[in-house]
């Protein structure tokens, strides 16, 4: 198989075909001029205003014959130095164009190896091609964000199989054990079948839960997809709406002060993450307890920020609490993800979030983000239900 030309040599031809070209119609325009202007008529006419030689017609014709063969070896003279000359500087301009075709495409051979060398273990490595912003550039910085993107989602994948692979063998250890143990009494009555049928009816539903919590981390630690202007006052009055039955019946007052927050994010994500604060408030609560959701903005800056009632916590505690898997206690329940997709939303949206304990018990998570434009339409009145 022929190797095919590179761009270098590409380039290079161009640069010299471009200037051979151009200097070719040059050097043909000046030997057009310098011909026209050396040319006899214009000789004897400037020659008209002195007076006659004193030479018969014979000499004067000689004399004629003579110029002319001069002025016919001057332009051909004149003509194989113009083409000497063209061809020299057809080198030079090729050689000099395969120099400066090398330096413009040093960038490209960077791109290039670094392309070669990533590879699923190594998505961590950059190109950081720096120099002016030109096109080069560009295209350097739109394939280091591409693999930021890779290796976002790389990272994900690994984050998702080795939490699912550890959380998922309690609830199948016990799903095997309770097969087990009914196939191995004979004599198991149908209330023990259904017994078991329930128990692992329960875990598979455990295992359901687990796998779409961890779906959504490892989403949410992913780049925000789709991105559009979102109010998150709107979103805390859905979740708020949601939860209402819930919090009537564990006797928890549920209070909401929503003024418009407008941010731009992924309306998915966003409203996972409140979701998730509001439903923690309310499973994590005592009885006779207390629910607060407010979101406005300060500073400048979006926030929400969603109080909840129940037993003291001890501050540094209460900081390790987005870590997957991480539960104040296994009374409650839950799968300790829900704190840890509220992190990885508000990381990947570039905002803040912040958890305290206060002394009379209870958890006051604050979620900073940065605001957005208000759409065009008009923003929601501010909504307050207690």
């Amino acid at each position: 198989m022929r190797p095919r030309p590179t761009i270098r040599l590409r380039l290079t031809v161009t640069y010299g075909l471009v200037f051979l070209v151009t200097g070719a119609i040059l050097l043909t325009i000046g030997y057009v001029l310098v011909r026209s202007n050396i040319q006899e008529p214009h000789v004897l006419r400037k020659l008209g205003s002195l007076p006659p030689p004193p030479f018969d017609t014979g000499t004067i014709k000689l004399i004629r014959q003579v110029r002319a063969q001069l002025v016919s070896d001057a332009l051909n003279r004149l003509l194989v130095e113009y083409l000497g000359a063209l061809g020299v500087m057809t080198m030079i301009a090729m050689a000099t164009g395969w120099l400066l075709a090398g330096r413009a495409l040093r960038p490209l051979r960077e791109i290039t190896s670094t392309a070669r060398r990533v590879s699923g273990e190594n998505l961590g490595e950059r190109i950081g091609l720096r120099g002016p912003a030109d096109e080069l550039k560009e295209l350097a910085d739109t394939f280091d964000g591409m693999l930021g993107r890779l290796d976002g989602a790389f990272a994900s994948q690994r984050h998702f199989v080795a939490n699912a692979s550890h959380e998922l063998r309690t609830p199948l250890a016990i799903m095997r054990t309770e097969v087990d143990v009914a196939l191995a009494d004979p004599a198991a009555s149908q209330e023990d079948l259904r017994a078991m049928g329930e128990a692992v009816r329960e875990t598979v539903d455990r295992c359901e839960q687990l796998i779409e919590s961890l779906l959504m981390l490892a989403r949410s630690e992913g780049k925000a997809g789709h991105e559009e202007p979102t109010d998150l006052a709107a979103i805390a009055a859905y979740c708020v709406t949601d939860v209402r039955a819930r919090a009537d019946d564990g006797a928890v007052e549920l209070r909401a002060e929503l003024a418009p927050a407008w941010v731009r994010g992924e309306p998915g994500l966003l409203e996972r993450m409140v979701a998730n604060l509001i439903d923690n408030g309310i499973q994590h609560n005592e009885r006779g307890g207390f629910l607060d959701v407010r979101t406005d903005v300060r500073d400048g800056r979006a926030t929400l920020t969603v109080v909840n009632g129940g037993e003291p916590i001890d501050p540094a505690h209460a900081v390790t609490l987005t870590d997957p898997f991480r539960r104040l206690d296994r009374v409650s329940g839950g799968l300790g993800l829900g704190l840890s997709i509220v992190r990885s939303v508000v990381d990947v949206h570039g905002g803040s979030l912040e958890l305290r304990a206060p002394e009379s018990g209870g958890l006051e998570v604050l979620v900073t983000l940065a605001p957005a434009a208000v759409p065009i339409a008009p923003a929601a009145e501010a909504f307050t239900e207690s």
